[in-house]
């Protein structure tokens, strides 16, 4: 499997960036995901690193090769589109052997190697039927298995499962995972899904105005977002976010809340604020420990029960709400007034003015 390197590769139409200067490494066997909203520049990546999209400048190399201006067909990859694209005159079997076929391989190994891949997606029930009859889930697995049966030197899928309903997505999320880690092999995968980027991928790329906002595993980028968009943008709800004055080892909340800053962030806050001193809190929901002894005041404004905890919306004192889980066998009438508290190893801080995070060693991201 191959090493993809991305040299200030960029993406323009007319003077307007589709993707600004990029640098990206993905390690051989790495399944990596390019994850943002419609239009931050994730599909014109995947699309310049298989060679459907000619870049503006910057290079692309697979391990030691100089891919940037060769045709998709000289780059060894196997594409999977969001829609099956499968030729509906052929059946399953036809489909999965035609890139093998059109490559001159041998009739014999072209059989072998259909069964072989066939049998790990468990489709061998479906070889002889035509796309038409086959279920949204199964037609998945026959472009996979398309892909598959190549044995590139990387897979580049664009949005796979977003045609599936969520019990196929969920279903096919573990399959892609399981062959990804059987065949150890180098993936790049976009979507705009964040639980979907979270459960898969070894790497999550972040991007938003076409530049990469955060590159790092899911857990870094979830517990340590390096700005305010990765912070709203990853998590279900996002991170919860309040904007308040720091002064003295403590943030003055609006509303009259006042939040005691842990002592290992001290420094760090006062080395990377502005000079009006204006901070931005963040916290996890989970982050929130309701509790008696809570130092900062709510009240329940809406309760949602979510089968293994329950999601509390809290009104602060200035009206604006944040979200806090709970176990399950919690439950509070709305207006029940709350106290909680933060963990100390998991709130954040964010300049306002830059939006950046503050980090314990100093300075921002």
């Amino acid at each position: 499997m191959a090493t993809i390197t991305l040299d200030n590769v960029e993406k323009k139409f007319g003077e307007a960036y589709a993707v600004k200067p990029l640098n990206m490494t993905i390690n051989s066997g790495e399944f990596v995901v390019l994850l943002g909203p419609s239009g931050c520049g994730k599909t014109t990546t995947l699309r310049m690193i298989s060679g459907l999209e000619a870049v503006t400048s910057g290079s692309i190399r697979f391990d030691d090769k100089d891919v940037t201006w060769l045709h998709p067909s000289q780059r060894d990859i196997a594409f999977v589109f969001q829609f099956f694209a499968l030729y509906s005159h052929m059946t399953a079997r036809q489909n999965i052997a035609f890139p093998l076929q059109a490559a001159g391989l041998p009739k014999a190994e072209v059989a072998v190697r259909v069964e072989d891949v066939a049998t790990m997606l468990r489709i061998r029930p479906l070889l002889d039927a035509r796309p038409g009859s086959l279920s949204g889930g199964d037609q998945q697995r026959v472009a996979l298995a398309r892909a598959l049966v190549r044995q590139p030197a990387a897979f580049l899928m664009d949005e796979p499962l977003g045609a599936l309903d969520a019990e196929f997505r969920e279903t096919m999320r573990a399959e892609i995972k399981r062959l990804h880690i059987q065949q150890n092999a180098t993936t790049v995968y976009v979507t705009h899904d964040q639980v979907e980027a979270m459960a898969m991928g070894d790497k999550i790329m972040i991007m938003s105005r076409a530049e990469v906002q955060q590159a790092g595993t899911p857990a870094e980028v979830y517990y340590d977002p390096s700005n305010l968009f990765v912070a709203r943008f990853i998590g279900s709800p996002g991170m919860n976010l309040i904007e308040g004055q720091y002064s003295s080892g403590a943030v003055r909340l609006p509303g009259g809340n006042v939040y005691v800053v842990p002592d290992q962030w001290r420094k760090a806050i006062e080395d990377g604020l502005p000079e009006n001193g204006k901070v931005i809190v963040g916290f996890r929901p989970e982050s929130a420990v309701v509790s008696a002894e809570g130092t900062l005041n709510s009240v329940v404004y809406a309760d949602d029960l979510h089968g293994g905890y329950s999601m509390l919306h809290l009104e602060l004192p200035d009206s604006s709400i944040v979200h806090a889980r709970v176990g399950r066998e919690f439950s509070y009438p709305i207006g029940t007034p709350l106290q909680f508290d933060i963990d100390p190893q998991m709130v954040r801080f964010f300049n306002p003015v830059t939006e950046k995070a503050l980090r314990l060693n100093g300075g921002e991201v």
